[in-house]
């Protein structure tokens, strides 16, 4: 795997996340995704020699964008169709819309402007099916995803408490042993 490509075909081959894949997309939510751990954990899954697990995740991510419908009401319809649609997922629908309030940031202009703000760059990727094609969302690249690392967007280079209980909380340098921690990049240094 080394390209954007190579990470939406791979998805495309595996049935269970094709499956969860159609689910939200017969939503048809606007400037909707499926983010976070779905792709991360694919790609470190394959990157290891091991088939992706979605069983594995500890919950589904499913952003979507909609000024009109910015209530947590709202997100939790969602969850329940997803639920009847796929039972046994850990679904966990978030409407970047709103998600700035929590994060005290100023609003979001689109998804992917709320995940570049997500806490590690590897996690900032998102998946949806367009035409019938995986498509990948992913504000930072995909280089720190393929090469194993793991370092802080630049939103949370100036949070780094933040940063480094998220680390604690997570098994991923057991899970995937071959990750390396990174400081940020000189660029990212320069954003904030």
């Amino acid at each position: 795997m080394r390209s954007v490509d190579d990470i939406a075909a791979r998805i495309a081959r595996e049935p269970g996340m094709m499956a969860l894949l159609e689910a939200v997309a017969r939503l048809r939510l606007p400037d909707g995704w499926i983010g976070a751990g779905f792709v991360r954990n694919a790609v470190w899954d394959v990157l290891h020699g091991r088939a992706p697990d979605c069983a594995r995740l500890d919950d589904v991510d499913v952003v979507f964008f909609d000024r009109a419908a910015a209530e947590r009401p709202h997100e939790q319809a969602i969850e329940r169709v997803l639920a009847q649609a796929c039972p046994g997922v850990p679904w966990s629908a978030r409407n970047q819309a709103r998600m700035h309030i929590r994060n005290a940031d100023a609003p979001y202009a689109d998804t992917a402007a709320a995940i570049a703000r997500w806490p590690e760059t590897a996690t900032a990727i998102a998946a949806r099916l367009a035409g019938g094609r995986v498509e990948l969302l992913a504000p930072h690249g995909v280089g720190d995803l393929l090469g194993l690392v793991v370092r802080p967007t630049p939103a949370f280079v100036a949070r780094p408490a933040v940063f480094e209980a998220r680390l604690r909380a997570k098994d991923w340098f057991v899970r995937w042993p071959r990750l390396t921690r990174m400081a940020p990049c000189a660029a990212a240094l320069s954003q904030e």
